[in-house]
């Protein structure tokens, strides 16, 4: 099983690099990286000429496992964010996993928001 786990993981990072050679995040339109584990979900907003995050959100601070209204209210508190810091359009970076589920609910909460992709 363990094995099977780990060859999942190699195709999803592979998929990841050949996403990441297209996509980049500047100061006008950052990249927003998802990270999905078994239990909560991450999203952060990253300017990749600088190397620096800009705005964190994770699902640990809502204090539940993350379902789609979990991830739903992550996308929100994530476009909340933001807008706090004047950002109103950014890149979506779904770092390799599929835009389903958890994943699309996180989009459509950031979208909700008030957040462009």
């Amino acid at each position: 099983m363990a094995n099977k786990v780990a060859k999942k993981n190699e195709l999803r990072f592979r998929r990841k690099l050949r996403i990441r050679k297209k996509i980049s995040g500047t100061a006008e339109r950052p990249r927003l990286s998802v990270f999905r584990s078994a239990r909560h979900i991450t999203a952060q907003v990253i300017d990749d000429v600088t190397g620096k995050t800009l705005v964190a959100v994770n699902s640990y601070e809502v204090g539940s496992r993350a379902n789609k209204d979990v991830c739903t209210k992550v996308g929100k508190d994530l476009a909340a964010k933001c807008k706090a810091a004047k950002i109103d359009a950014v890149v979506f970076d779904k770092n390799g996993y599929r835009y389903h589920g958890r994943i699309a609910a996180l989009a459509a909460g950031a979208r909700d928001g008030g957040l462009n992709f």
